[in-house]
């Protein structure tokens, strides 16, 4: 059984809005005023390494469609483009990055059979709706947080309102380049 691993890239207040700046919002590309570091760098490879697929929410799929194809040469650009991609979306109509699958109905039955058929880590970048639908089902066997050391005020959050209480074990954290906290959360029951 796959485990779905969620990495977000987040401000101090919870902000996980446009961090690379594609979306063009108010305080976008707002982490690349910090420095991740080596070992921050080398953490998001490995993310990328050890997955089996990535699952993505509509909006976030159309965005690394658009960027990442012209990217190449490199490994991590080389995993990311030929992994298969799996989009939740009930109105996207075709998916042309290369390995994409479109997966349409009931989010959770899908999930949960994409869950049951992949045999290693299903890595969700972003996607904020999927996100917080995942985690209030309880789908989400790990959560990466790289929490950047700025207080952005504004901008969609990465924890809905609509989200019941979850009570999550942190598994592993350490700081990297210029104050970035990299945090493993865990669900409380699925030490």
């Amino acid at each position: 059984m796959g485990r779905i691993v969620v990495t977000e890239f987040v401000s101090l207040d919870g902000v996980m809005e446009d961090p690379g700046g594609s979306e063009h919002s108010k305080h976008g590309a707002w982490t690349f005023k910090f420095n991740r570091g080596e070992e921050g760098n080398k953490f998001k490879v490995d993310e990328v390494n050890n997955a089996e697929v990535q699952l993505l929410g509509r909006v976030t799929y159309e965005g690394f469609a658009q960027a990442w194809p012209q990217r190449s040469g490199d490994p991590f650009s080389e995993k990311f483009n030929s992994m298969p991609k799996y989009v939740v979306s009930g109105t996207l109509k075709k998916a042309d990055w290369n390995n994409s699958t479109i997966l349409k109905g009931d989010v959770v039955d899908e999930v949960s059979k994409l869950k049951q058929k992949v045999h290693g880590d299903i890595l969700v970048s972003g996607s904020a709706t999927l996100v917080q639908t995942l985690i209030a089902n309880d789908l989400v066997d790990q959560l990466n947080l790289m929490v950047f050391p700025v207080i952005l005020g504004s901008g969609k959050r990465l924890f809905g309102e609509t989200i019941p209480p979850k009570t999550l074990q942190l598994a592993e954290s350490k700081t990297v380049g210029d104050g970035v906290a990299i945090m493993i959360y865990k669900p409380a029951d699925k030490k």
